[in-house]
Parts: C-alpha cells; sequence; structure tokens
C-alpha cells in the first residue's frame, strides 16, 4: 500500500450565505483508519459532503486518492464506498437484493454482484437474515447492511458516517470490530463521530474540527507524553510530592495520583528514588496517556 495521502486539503472553505462552515481547512491523512471527530456544527458533514463530490468548496482544494474531488468526481466515487448516517434503506427489499443492487451500481456483473453481496452479508453477520426484508431489521442490523454495501465493490477508502449511532453495547461492539477488521482487507477507513473512544478503540490517525477548522492531525500514538509520568501512589503521596519537588520536579497532584515531569533527570527514576526514601509504594506507573477528550477540551478552551 502506497505512503501517499489518501485524502488532502489545501485552504478548504465553504459557506452556507453569511455562516462559514469550513475556514482554511488543511490536511494530508495517510493510509489506514482515521477518526474525524468533532463537537455537532464542528463541519465534519460539509468536509465529507466536498471529498464525496456532494458539495463544491468555496475555496482551496481537496483530492481523495490523489483525485480532485471536484474535477474528478467519476474517478473518485469508483473507488470510494459510503455508509451514510440517516435511515436511508428501502424497507421492502431483502437485504441481499439490495446489497446485490448496490454492487450492479458500482459496475459489478450479475454473478460477480450476486457473489459479492453473499460474502459480504456474512461478513459482517447477515448471512442468515440476507433474505429478511429490510422493514423487520433491528437498528444494528440496518447499520450492518449500509456497512456492507460501502465495501460490497471492494472500494479504495470507505466513508463511515457515524457508525455505531444508535446501537446497543452489543452491537457497538460488533460494529468497532467490523471496522477495525477492514484493514485486513486493504480498505482504507474514514470514521466520522463524535464518540471520541470509538476513534481511540479502532483507528490510528485523529482529524480534528472545531468550528470549521482543523484542531488537530495527528497519529493517535501521539497522545502518550513519555515526558510526563502518572504514578498511583499507595501510601503518603503528600510526602512522595514533596520529595519529588524538593529533587526539581514539577508535580500536579489529585489525591493519590501524581503526575511527574522534570526538565533534566528521569523523572522514572525520581520517583523510584522518592518512594523508598518515604517509604509509600506504588499501584501502578507509566507515561502519561491523553484521551482526545483531553485534547478536544484542551483545544477548544
Amino acid at each position: 500500500m502506497s505512503d501517499a495521502p489518501i485524502l488532502s486539503a489545501r485552504g478548504l472553505g465553504l459557506a452556507y450565505g453569511s455562516i462559514v462552515a469550513l475556514h482554511g481547512v488543511e490536511f494530508d491523512l495517510p493510509p489506514g483508519r482515521t477518526g474525524l471527530v468533532g463537537a455537532n456544527g464542528a463541519g465534519k458533514t460539509t468536509l465529507i459532503k466536498i471529498l464525496l463530490g456532494i458539495l463544491k468548496p468555496t475555496l482551496g482544494t481537496a483530492t481523495v486518492l490523489g483525485f480532485d474531488a471536484t474535477d474528478d468526481m467519476l474517478d473518485v466515487r469508483s473507488r470510494i464506498g459510503y455508509m451514510p448516517e440517516s435511515d436511508c434503506l428501502p424497507l421492502d427489499v431483502n437485504a441481499s437484493e439490495f446489497v446485490v443492487y448496490a454492487a450492479g451500481l458500482a459496475g459489478l456483473p450479475k454473478n460477480a454482484a450476486r457473489q459479492r453481496a453473499s460474502d459480504v452479508l456474512t461478513l459482517v453477520g447477515l448471512e442468515e437474515e440476507r433474505f429478511r426484508p429490510l422493514g423487520g431489521f433491528s437498528t444494528g442490523m440496518k447499520q450492518r447492511t449500509k456497512l456492507a454495501q460501502a465495501i460490497v465493490h471492494d472500494p479504495e477508502l470507505v466513508f463511515l458516517d457515524e457508525p455505531t449511532a444508535g446501537l446497543d453495547p452489543e452491537g457497538r461492539e460488533e460494529m468497532l470490530e467490523l471496522i477495525s477488521r477492514l484493514g485486513g482487507f486493504g480498505i482504507n477507513v474514514l470514521v466520522s463521530s463524535h464518540v471520541l473512544g470509538d476513534i481511540e478503540r479502532t483507528c490510528d490517525w485523529v482529524l480534528m474540527l472545531d468550528g470549521g477548522r482543523v484542531l488537530r492531525s495527528s497519529p493517535l500514538s501521539h497522545l502518550v507524553d513519555a515526558d510526563i509520568v502518572a504514578v498511583e501512589v499507595i501510601g503518603d503521596a503528600e510526602a512522595v510530592a514533596g520529595h519529588l519537588s524538593a529533587a526539581g520536579a514539577s508535580v500536579e497532584t489529585s489525591g493519590s495520583r501524581l503526575l511527574v515531569s522534570t526538565t533534566d533527570d528521569d523523572p522514572f527514576l525520581l520517583v523510584r528514588d522518592a518512594l523508598a526514601d518515604t517509604g509509600a509504594g506504588m499501584l501502578s506507573m507509566g507515561p502519561k496517556a491523553t484521551t482526545l477528550e483531553d485534547v478536544f477540551l484542551e483545544g477548544s478552551g
């Protein structure tokens, strides 16, 4: 798989009259699974519609798999899949008929479309229900059907818009597992969600929008700060904090939990010495892990 960006934007902007939905958006997203996150009104849906060629940007450019999202619309749409958030399924046909139809729209011959539909419906866990009318499906089964039609033609990239919306805990777990498996089939993924925990579990990269601007675009691995040590103290946490401060460390305390950083010394060694000298124990110690929620609140505050 190429390391070239699968999605890019330069100076991308779009306004609905006097309302600016996107302003100067720029990013390069690598192959793999990317999470598109932000609050309602952040510009996620507008960005997806531009990348799909549904909306034309007011300013700037966007590329999808190396093709211009506006000028090369047919090249883009022949290589992507889309799972919409809305409940848009035809309720009077069965899952197999619908997914076969979607495969045909993507250009697959009739026999190949039927075989692919059968394979994909089995993949998403609808093998036994594929001949049932969609009108009798649960929310979870409908979400699986929408995922199946999005990947039936083996796209290079699939857009998933709020794929866990309306699902119960079991259904959410199953959908997240399916999303995680897509990379094994060579399919790149852009997942749009306001559930930050889902993005942390399924994605390698995050594109965070706030007020129509890019708040962050980086690997999720960057959310671990190796320069700050988090330690859960058993015993006198205040004494340990005092010892660390005296040794020149910066310490934030919250009950028995300490966040320790230093500019010159190894914070792990300082914590070790402080625990030994004070006679305190520890429940856990490791690099501070920052959540997406932490990043969003810090950046939008």
